[in-house]
């Protein structure tokens, strides 16, 4: 699959905003600790990767009723969806200035990823969270996604690279009142 950028200019995949707020304290503190233990870019994209997957739980899996969506909000209350902890990521990479795109699959309800742009390409990653089934890892040579559509079945993978969070993914976030209410809100296609 050919991922298309919904905007050419390369530098909106860097930018921070109210969701993608990389120069809150928590997510500089939290991008500093990374980079400070690892020895380039590459290592840090999946030191930050691992960091989401593995230390911020799934609320769906761990039973959280809270609904988070700002990335500096994710790191501090350690909660979050899939969509949620693509902010959080996308957030620590941008920090250290590593382009990052938001990106989607079509399930019963749209799935988050994050794609990172390294050595002219972008690269889809996951970092939902692995349970039982589910084996999402980084890498930059070839995807290890958490899941993958069945096209027979009406689930896809959407092409386009967002240079910001879906407008229909991000209201469902802000308007739900807990993590039930989030799956009443969030969209089935894009």
């Amino acid at each position: 699959m050919e991922l298309i950028q919904n905007t050419p200019d390369l530098s909106a995949y860097l930018a921070a905003d109210e969701v993608i707020d990389h120069h809150h304290p928590v997510v500089r503190d939290t991008a500093a600790q990374l980079a400070s233990q690892s020895a380039d870019s590459y290592a840090y994209a999946q030191a930050a990767f691992e960091f989401v997957r593995d230390t911020i739980a799934h609320s769906q899996d761990s039973g959280d009723l809270r609904v988070t969506w700002r990335a500096s909000d994710v790191l501090e209350q350690g909660t979050g969806i899939c969509h949620a902890k693509a902010h959080a990521l996308a957030a620590l990479l941008r920090a250290e200035d590593i382009p990052t795109a938001f990106c989607y699959q079509q399930f019963d309800v749209v799935h988050g990823l994050v794609a990172v742009r390294f050595d002219g390409a972008w690269h889809r990653q996951d970092p939902r969270g692995n349970k039982p089934g589910v084996d999402a890892r980084f890498s930059l040579d070839g995807e290890r996604l958490a899941f993958t559509p069945d096209p027979h079945s009406g689930e896809l993978d959407c092409p386009v690279l967002y240079a910001k969070p879906h407008p229909a993914v991000l209201d469902a976030l802000r308007t739900a009142t807990d993590r039930p209410h989030l799956w009443e809100l969030l969209p089935t296609a894009l």
